[in-house]
C-alpha cells in the first residue's frame, strides 16, 4: 500500500481561502449586500429621475428668446433686431429655460455664427430668467464698389450685410474703386481676394480722418497675377475736387523704405493746411507723398495754362 506523504496532507488540508481569496471576501453576506444595492441603482435611478418633475417647462425658469440681451448693445448699421434675426435664422422656440444644460453652449455656437458678430465672450444665465450674450461685433470700414452696388467689408475683408447699410453711408466709409472680383461667400465669410483684405487694411487706417481728409474712393490697383501678395499691393486715393493722391502700399506691408501709415497721414494735413485742398492752387493734380525729403505734385491736365511739370514742396 502506498503511503501518503506528509507534505500532500498539508496541501490538501488548506482551506479554500487560501487558494482565492479575493473570491472568498466577494462572497462574504456584506459584500454581497453592496453588490446587490449597487445593481438595485443602477436599474432604479433613471426610473426615479423620470419620475421627477421637469422644471425646465415650469413658467418661473422660462423667458421670451427676443429677451436675450447683447452687450454691448447693437449700435450704427448693426441691425438691433439681431437676437430676432438669430431666432428665425436657427430656429429657436419662442422661449428659453434656463435651467437647459445645453443652451449656454448652443446659443454661443450659433450667435457666433451671425454675420455681424466676430466672437462670443461669455453667455451668463442667472435667475429670476435673464441671458446676457457679451459678444464683440464686427466693424465696418468701408464699401467696395461695384456695378451691383455697395459692399460693406471689415478690417479683414469679411463681407458685412449689405442690406444693413444705406445710400447715405457712401459718405461715412471710405469707398473702394476698381475692384474686379465678387464676394467668395455670403455675409459673414472674408472676401477672398488679396486687393480687398489690402484695401481694407488702408481703410481701417484712414477711416477716422477720412472726412476731414476731403477724400472720396480708394483706387486698388490691378494685380498682375491673382495669387499676388497683398504687401506688393501700392494704391492711389481720389481726393474731392479730382486731384490723385500716390499713397503706396497698405499698412503692415513690412516693406522697406515705405513710410508709416501716421508719417502718410500727416502729410496730408500738412498739404490741406498749407493750401486748404489737393486741388489749390491750379490743380487737379498727382500728388505723391512717398518720398523721404518732400511731396511732389504735378498737374493731371499738363496742357493747363501756366502749370508746372513738377512741383517739389520740401516738408519744414
Amino acid at each position: 500500500m502506498a503511503r501518503t506523504k506528509k507534505s500532500d496532507i498539508k496541501e490538501s488540508a488548506k482551506p479554500a481561502t487560501a487558494q482565492a481569496p479575493w473570491l472568498y471576501r466577494i462572497f462574504q453576506p456584506g459584500m454581497l449586500m453592496m453588490l446587490a444595492c449597487a445593481a438595485g441603482a443602477a436599474v432604479m435611478t433613471p426610473w426615479f429621475l423620470r419620475q421627477l418633475p421637469d422644471l425646465q417647462s415650469r413658467p418661473e425658469y422660462r423667458m421670451p428668446f427676443t429677451a436675450i440681451e447683447l452687450s454691448p448693445e447693437p449700435s450704427g448699421a448693426i441691425p438691433v433686431d439681431l437676437v430676432a434675426q438669430v431666432q428665425r435664422q436657427r430656429d429657436f422656440s419662442e422661449t428659453v429655460s434656463i435651467l437647459d444644460r445645453t443652451l449656454a453652449k448652443r446659443l454661443a455656437a450659433e450667435f457666433r455664427q451671425h454675420a455681424w458678430i466676430e466672437s462670443v465672450r461669455e453667455v451668463r444665465m442667472t435667475y429670476p430668467p435673464r441671458i446676457v450674450v457679451e459678444v464683440t461685433y464686427r466693424r465696418p470700414v468701408a464699401l467696395v464698389s461695384s456695378k451691383t452696388g455697395f459692399y460693406p467689408i471689415d478690417p479683414e475683408g469679411v463681407l458685412l450685410p449689405p442690406a444693413d447699410f444705406s445710400p447715405r453711408d457712401v459718405e461715412r466709409y471710405p469707398v473702394v474703386r476698381n475692384v474686379r472680383s465678387v464676394p467668395a461667400g455670403p455675409a459673414g465669410i472674408a472676401w477672398g481676394d488679396p486687393v480687398v483684405f489690402a484695401s481694407a487694411r488702408l481703410a481701417d487706417t484712414l477711416f477716422r480722418d477720412w472726412p476731414e481728409l476731403q477724400l472720396e474712393a480708394i483706387i486698388a490697383p490691378k494685380p498682375m497675377q491673382a495669387d499676388v501678395n497683398p504687401a506688393d499691393l501700392t494704391f492711389d486715393l481720389a481726393a474731392k475736387g479730382g486731384s490723385k493722391i500716390v499713397w503706396g502700399r497698405a499698412p503692415g506691408s513690412g516693406h522697406p523704405g515705405e513710410l508709416t501709415a501716421v508719417q502718410k497721414i500727416g502729410r496730408l494735413h500738412k498739404y490741406l493746411g498749407e493750401f486748404g485742398g489737393f486741388g489749390e492752387p491750379r490743380g487737379p493734380y498727382e500728388i505723391d507723398i512717398r518720398h523721404w525729403q518732400e511731396i511732389t505734385r504735378r498737374p493731371l491736365n499738363p496742357k493747363q495754362i501756366g502749370a508746372v511739370y513738377e512741383e517739389r514742396i520740401p516738408l519744414r
